[in-house]
């Protein structure tokens, strides 16, 4: 199918978890005769009624959303949306209320499941909309993860190793405790002793209860990881120690424990690809590089020195058992040695493979990028435009939409909104139009497509992508 009068719409909030992804579904679109139109989320929406009649790309179904999905609507664009967080999620009744707005659904026409078991947790949402179709595809963050599609990373992760040398990679994932602004973690700071603390913004969606003691492990975790990091600096002298932050934390506890240690670098550069390729071993604690680890055949340690089941089985459980499970450092210390020695591969087994195709589809066969363009094909029926609506729901939308970002633009300049402009550089830094344009280059070869596409830049960070 061609179409010239419709795009795909792209967003991207965190740059070095989404953009690759993102630009790879843009690739295989373009050459199947979808343009699409890739940058910032906030960005791209501020311009929504500049676009044509589109399909718009969602990475989630929060509360938030409502108004601007409401905005899309009346403009007559089409919604499908994919959940970045539903491969290692929360249990189903936390899930919902944290991720899933029974109002924000509405507005969805398909669901794009990473696999049979997010599928089945959306199935379950007591307010899912009758016509609402959930579509196992896989997420293209799978597909970077696939044997064939590895080439594209392996200058990247030839110049990680000549930087780093041999390393043992850290993930941590202590956004909950450890955010880039306080005011994002599941409790705001005291300012008085014996204050009990507001929720965060990592606590929407959770019962007090919960938060408390989701809280309370993070913490017990975190501080074992900073007691992990200059252990393993002072145990494997013959390695570099990188630790790698989640995309939302603050660097800068990890940039001091750095200080004090000889051989131990912080960085969250790039795509975790090719770190992955780069590393001798990965070691993590729920998070969900230890999926990507297996996927990819790394070898990768879940460090659980301190446990609470309750948590670590309802919330952690798909990466931990994925990976080889180490109760102290002793333990850690012994497995880690026999995985740099070369006495053990990387977490194996028939459970763990069963496992791992309940939750991540397209590990083989077409890319889940070619099943979600399938999806879009499937949803326009061999339309090349999307029905245009009357001239009231567009009128309404230019004024729900102006009022919006007029509502955006306020909050951003003089309330006290996590979304500043140094937050922004942190999770999307600038990225040049030559260096999206030997992406899109590199993928076209590991694709093996002789097809000729065309990138334009709009505005800053926001590209057009088309055959």
């Amino acid at each position: 199918m061609k179409s010239k009068d419709l795009l795909l719409l792209l967003p991207i909030e965190n740059q070095v978890r989404e953009l690759d992804p993102r630009l790879l579904l843009a690739c295989i679109a373009a050459r199947r005769g979808f343009p699409s139109v890739i940058g910032p989320l906030r960005w791209l929406e501020s311009r929504i009624t500049s676009f044509p009649r589109s399909v718009y790309l969602s990475k989630s179904m929060l509360s938030g959303r409502v108004k601007m999905f409401q905005v899309m609507i009346d403009l007559g664009l089409k919604i499908m949306t994919l959940d970045e967080e539903a491969l290692v999620h929360l249990p189903a009744e936390t899930y919902f209320s944290r991720r899933v707005s029974p109002e924000a659904i509405k507005y969805v026409s398909h669901l794009l499941a990473w696999g049979p078991d997010n599928a089945e947790l959306w199935r379950q949402y007591p307010h899912l909309p009758e016509d609402t179709q959930i579509h196992i595809t896989g997420n293209p963050r799978g597909d970077l993860l696939r044997p064939e599609m590895r080439p594209f990373y392996e200058k990247e992760a030839a110049q990680i190793r000549d930087t780093y040398g041999e390393f043992i990679l850290i993930n941590t994932n202590f956004n909950h405790v450890n955010a880039f602004y306080p005011s994002m973690n599941l409790f705001q700071p005291v300012s008085a002793p014996g204050e009990k603390p507001r929720f965060g913004r990592a606590a929407k969606g959770m019962s007090r209860e919960y938060a408390e003691g989701f809280r309370d492990h993070k913490q017990a975790i975190f501080q074992t990881f900073k007691q992990l990091v200059p252990a393993l600096d002072q145990a494997f002298s013959n390695y570099t120690i990188v630790v790698r932050p989640h995309p939302i934390e603050n660097q800068e506890i990890y940039q001091s424990v750095a200080a004090r240690c000889e051989r131990v670098r912080v960085t969250n550069e790039g795509n975790i690809v090719p770190w992955l390729m780069a590393a001798k071993a990965l070691i993590h604690n729920g998070c969900t590089t230890g999926v990507e680890a297996y996927v990819m055949g790394v070898p990768a340690i879940s460090y659980r020195a301190t446990v609470n089941d309750f948590y670590d089985l309802g919330f952690y459980r798909l990466p931990n058992l994925l990976s080889y499970q180490c109760l102290d450092f002793e333990e850690l210390q012994a497995t880690l040695g026999k995985i740099l020695a070369g006495e053990l591969g990387a977490a194996d087994g028939k459970e763990r493979k069963e496992l791992i195709d309940h939750y991540l589809a397209a590990q083989d066969g077409p890319l889940a990028c070619e099943r979600m363009v399938d999806v879009l094909e499937e949803m326009l029926g061999g339309r090349s435009k999307l029905p245009k609506p009357d001239w009231r729901h567009q009128l309404m939308g230019c004024y729900r939409a102006t009022k919006l970002g007029l509502k955006r633009h306020y909050k951003l300049r003089f309330s006290r909104s996590h979304i500043t402009p140094q937050f922004q550089r942190h999770r999307y830094p600038e990225t040049s139009l030559e260096e999206v344009r030997a992406r899109v280059v590199r993928f076209q070869q590991v694709l093996g497509d002789t097809s000729e596409l065309k990138l334009e830049q709009i505005v800053n960070q926001i590209y057009h992508i088309s055959a």
